[in-house]
């Protein structure tokens, strides 16, 4: 749930998507001001890549003005200033609808949202910043200390490091309630069958403190000898790639990088097959196996020498076992290709993977692979929004079964006759790339079993 109030008010404050969402409550202090973090890798469904926690701020790792002792000193309170006021006022009746107003002189915002799911909440934030300048002066100032443990460590494995520059955060403590119910019974069926809540009518809550980070604005370090800088322009020119929408050659492109993730997956044996199918559809059941499977690839990827693949769940021991007894080389690969199935399914909403589960038993994915291939292929720019698709794609042996992809189509902003014809919306295109990823992998793995 903080989830979806943090992406909303990043995207209506920065719709190009410099403006970085926290995804979780509990990481929230590691993405304040100066906080060093590190960049997920960026897919065709997620142009603007995420970003991961460090331990660490640039204070941390930066030495004293003597170049002997690393600094660990609080972040003066000079650095930070604060911007203009942000006005956000967020209204949902059957669709999301929104308005941003920017006056001046103030820091404070106010965000206001109700949804059809009777979803609402006020929060009021507070945006700061650190300029530019103070960057460019402290560096003159002090060097990084090349001998910290972090900073060796990451030259070794030649990672970039961001730090943050600019936040949004929660200027009093807010409480955001949300209540889901189900028009009609064909989700709350799916709910009662896959969900561990065995219902669709459900309320959820959640408190957000006095000072917790929303979101953040990172920039890339360049470091050299000690010496250190920021790369002021965004790395492979992510805001354009962002806000490109529908283009040609983007179907070609993701399906190029779909299949070289999923490789790895086409070589498994029948029995690891069975292992990874029922472990990646545990974590879309269950959100508490989906963050423990992505913290333990995680740890893979960043050290795959020294990472814990023990658990506690019969649904993912299995899996952590097979991948524990894997050669170095095979494990990155196996570990890479989990990790962007899980960025995959992220993208997607809770009711969209009940769908896909759903869709599994009724062995039909192999036919919406198919069908969301072809309208990917279509440009929107091209067609207004609207177009068609080969009809004999929708032919389905029951009625549940155009059902199941029609709404799930739907939720990634497509919608679509039984004729074929389709209007789709300008921003859909990561929803259905996150969609096409997803149906590919559990294919794969599905023929394969």
């Amino acid at each position: 749930m903080f989830k979806k109030v943090t992406q909303s008010i990043a995207k209506q404050m920065d719709p190009k998507g410099e403006v970085i969402p926290v995804y979780s409550i509990l990481d929230q202090e590691h993405f304040r001001l100066f906080c060093l973090v590190r960049r997920k890798g960026k897919t065709m469904f997620c142009p603007t890549p995420g970003y991961r926690r460090t331990e660490y701020s640039l204070y941390d790792v930066l030495l004293h003005e003597d170049d002997k002792v690393s600094a660990g000193a609080l972040i003066p309170t000079e650095d930070v200033q604060d911007s203009s006021q942000v006005v956000f006022t967020h209204h949902v009746d059957g669709r999301v609808e929104g308005k941003l107003h920017l006056p001046v002189n103030s820091a404070n915002t106010e965000v206001h949202g109700s949804t059809h799911w009777s979803k609402e909440g006020s929060i009021k934030l507070e945006k700061k910043y650190i300029p530019v300048a103070k960057f460019e002066s402290l560096k003159t100032e002090r060097k990084i200390n090349m001998n910290h443990s972090f900073i060796e460590q990451l030259k070794k494995r030649q990672q970039n490091l961001y730090v943050v520059y600019e936040s949004v955060e929660a200027s009093e403590e807010t409480s955001y309630e949300e209540t889901n119910r189900t028009e009609g019974s064909f989700m709350a069926q799916l709910y009662a069958k896959f969900s561990t809540k065995g219902t669709r009518d459900c309320k959820q809550s959640i408190t957000i403190p006095k000072g917790c980070i929303i979101a953040f604005r990172p920039m890339q370090l360049t470091i050299q000898d000690g010496s250190w800088g920021i790369y002021h322009f965004p790395e492979d020119n992510i805001q354009t790639f962002a806000s490109d929408g529908f283009s040609c050659g983007k179907s070609e492109a993701l399906e190029k990088e779909v299949k070289a993730k999923y490789q790895i997956f086409s070589k498994l044996s029948v029995d690891l097959c069975v292992i990874f199918l029922k472990s990646i559809k545990a974590v879309m059941r269950n959100r508490n196996l989906f963050q423990e499977l992505t913290q333990k690839m995680e740890a893979v990827l960043d050290e795959p020498d020294n990472c814990d693949l023990k658990t506690e769940s019969p649904d993912l021991k299995d899996l952590l076992y097979s991948l524990q007894d894997s050669p170095k080389g095979l494990l990155l690969k196996l570990a890479e290709a989990i990790n962007y199935t899980l960025y995959a399914l992220d993208e997607l909403t809770e009711d969209q993977l009940l769908l896909l589960l759903e869709s599994l038993e009724e062995k039909i994915v192999t036919q919406q692979l198919r069908l969301v291939k072809s309208i990917l292929e279509h440009s929107i720019e091209n067609t207004k929004g609207c177009f068609s698709v080969d009809a004999s794609l929708l032919s389905f042996s029951q009625e549940k079964e155009l059902k199941i992809t029609t709404v799930m189509l739907e939720m990634s902003g497509v919608k679509i006759q039984k004729n074929g014809s389709a209007e789709c919306e300008l921003e859909a295109f990561s929803s259905l790339a996150a969609l096409y990823a997803s149906l590919y992998v559990l294919d794969l793995l599905n023929t394969l079993d």
